[in-house]
């Protein structure tokens, strides 16, 4: 089940609008309760999923984009997801999260979290996010433009461009 009350809580707490500026990290502290394990007793892999979006969602709030996409009648959706597990996460270890937007292209915003437990780094994983109407994709310039066009858009990091061109190779619909 969606964690309903913990995105509230994050929104309620930390989700003010236009608090930070676009291209600045966002930390937030969570912790793996009991409800977030599977059956080895650590943190699911689908869970981890869910509890990024604790800290993409009120991002996505404070730099604004949230009261943008509304007033346009836009909607975000995940359109993409890569991520890597490196240490495992048991029930009560308290983790602190970093979202960040890391750039853009012509169709997608792209978007980085990682947990860390301490100084030690569980996962990471990068975001590939659409905005969109009922008609279909917004092109980003166009998202920038109502943002306020006065946007320097960041460099894309070696390793996501590698990632993005690898999707088109990849084979759709799947076999």
């Amino acid at each position: 089940m969606y964690p309903v009350i913990r995105i509230v809580k994050e929104l309620l707490l930390y989700g003010k609008s236009h608090q930070q500026s676009l291209m600045d990290v966002y930390e937030s502290n969570h912790i793996c309760w009991p409800w977030d394990l599977d059956l080895w007793m650590e943190l699911n892999n689908g869970r981890t999923l869910t509890i990024y979006d604790l800290g993409r969602v009120p991002l996505i709030r404070r730099v604004g984009l949230h009261s943008l996409v509304k007033e346009n009648g836009w909607r975000f959706s995940v359109a993409g997801s890569v991520i890597r597990y490196r240490r495992r996460v048991k029930v009560f270890d308290k983790l602190k999260m970093r979202s960040r937007i890391v750039s853009w292209d012509e169709r997608f915003l792209y978007l980085e979290q990682s947990m860390w437990r301490g100084s030690e780094a569980t996962s990471q994983a990068v975001f590939r996010m659409a905005i969109s109407n009922k008609k279909g994709l917004i092109p980003l310039r166009k998202v920038i433009e109502a943002f306020g066009g006065q946007l320097e858009k960041p460099d894309m990091p070696e390793w996501i461009e590698d990632w993005i061109s690898s999707e088109f190779k990849r084979p759709w619909p799947p076999n």
